[in-house]
């Protein structure tokens, strides 16, 4: 890789140099025909010493690059007085082309004197159009100044090298000019006069991700955790005002008529009649209490989801959904024979009451399909609105209000079961498509 000028090189640019002033001179004198002999001698000669300047910048130029290719010989080579040289030298190189990591050798101008194939790759571009030109070609704009900065403070602090991203993550530019995250280091090496600056870079485009989406799923179960506790407030304080005015009443009514016929009983003559009006009157307060009790009761948890199963809970949820807001469901529940474990019962029947709580609040719809499906080992749940659907401005993951923390629930409650979720387009009305594996579902004696 040694490119020093040799001998004979040098012979052949000083010829070049004098044919070149030769030439130049004759063209003068040719366009200066007309002037004076003096003027003539002045351009030739002004055109001779031009043509000797740019040959002089051309060979500096050329040695300077010489240098600089035998300081990277040097880096893949080795040293002369290896054992093995040209051993050395293959093994070298064939570490640097096979290595997975992009390595770029630039001097201290930062200037690209060296790219191996995986650079090539990561940058997108040919190697052999990028040797020479600034490094500055894939940083960013808005960084350009400050990593300047850094490898200046960095070659003058004399370190062998630095490991870079360390605490923040760095960006690249492609040849396309799309940005990506990158993890770099960097050393350098004297060679002679020349300073040489090696970075080692690594594309973490999909760890930055998966680290963006840890926190964003962090944030979101500490939002959510926040949001239950309120929800357990609002639900206790929700029974607290069920129990007063529903049984706190009937109680009291219940009282007052014992009161009454006590009274009446010890009066003379005895009204049987009116103590009879007023036990059936008392007899339609308990049923009364007993079916709010039974309302009560079946809020917190349908006694028929442990007795009848999931697809009898869910047609019951259906029916009172219906009643209560006046909204039609459509179901086609088709189970077969498939068993699921209580906790899973339990989440799926949690998954459509929090899927038509938010139709009722925020789908304005009038019409809602629910379906469920087993086959092929798959137990797939289908909640479909015809309401307004989801806002096209509006992020994925809060669809119809800033924070929907209903939606959110029931992604979690999929994410415990294994399950993935979809949602549909923005203003198609809002649907909610659910897939399980079917031995996630079911109780443990009944796998395989």
């Amino acid at each position: 890789m040694n490119t020093a000028a040799s001998p004979s090189g040098l012979c052949l640019r000083t010829a070049l140099t004098t044919l070149a002033a030769f030439t130049a001179g004759v063209l003068a004198a040719s366009l200066t025909a007309g002037l004076t002999l003096r003027w003539t001698s002045v351009v030739a000669g002004a055109s001779v010493l031009m043509c000797l300047a740019a040959c002089i910048l051309w060979s500096r130029q050329q040695e300077r690059r010489g240098r600089l290719a035998r300081a990277v010989s040097a880096c893949i080579d080795g040293a002369d007085s290896a054992p093995n040289p040209s051993f050395d030298a293959a093994r070298l190189t064939a570490i640097i082309r096979s290595s997975r990591e992009a390595i770029i050798t630039i001097d201290a101008a930062q200037r690209i004197v060296l790219m191996n194939p995986m650079a090539e790759e990561l940058f997108g571009c040919d190697a052999a159009s990028e040797i020479g030109g600034p490094l500055s070609r894939f940083i960013p704009e808005r960084f350009r100044l400050a990593h300047a900065t850094h490898v200046e403070h960095f070659g003058a602090a004399g370190a062998s090298d630095r490991r870079m991203g360390r605490r923040r993550v760095l960006y690249a530019l492609r040849a396309d000019g799309r940005e990506f995250p990158i993890e770099a280091s960097i050393s350098q090496s004297q060679y002679g006069d020349e300073k040489l600056y090696t970075v080692m870079l690594r594309d973490i485009t999909e760890r930055v991700a998966a680290e963006d989406a840890l926190t964003q799923s962090r944030e979101d179960l500490r939002e959510l955790s926040a949001n239950l506790q309120h929800v357990r407030e609002q639900e206790k304080a929700h029974i607290a005002r069920e129990l007063h005015d529903d049984l706190g009443q009937s109680l009291t009514a219940l009282k007052m008529d014992l009161s009454v016929i006590a009274h009446a009983l010890d009066s003379a003559p005895l009204d049987s009649a009116y103590v009879h009006e007023r036990l059936h009157a008392m007899a339609r307060v308990i049923d009364a209490t007993v079916a709010s009790v039974r309302r009560i009761a079946a809020n917190q948890r349908p006694a028929m989801l442990d007795d009848l199963g999931l697809v009898a809970a869910i047609d019951w949820l259906a029916d009172d959904f219906s009643q209560r807001y006046g909204i039609r469901v459509v179901r086609r529940l088709n189970a077969g024979q498939a068993a699921f474990s209580h906790s899973a019962a339990t989440a799926i029947f949690r998954i459509v009451q929090e899927a038509l709580t938010n139709v009722a609040k925020h789908a304005q719809a009038s019409l809602v399909t629910l379906a469920l499906h087993v086959s092929d080992g798959r137990c797939t749940l289908d909640i479909v609105d015809d309401g307004r659907g989801l806002p096209a401005a509006a992020p994925a993951r809060d669809p119809r209000t800033d924070r929907n923390f209903g939606l959110l629930g029931i992604r979690e409650r999929v994410r415990m079961l294994g399950g993935t979720l979809q949602t549909g387009e923005p203003g198609k009305g809002f649907n909610l498509s659910i897939t399980f594996a079917l031995n996630a579902l079911q109780p443990e004696e009944t796998q395989p």
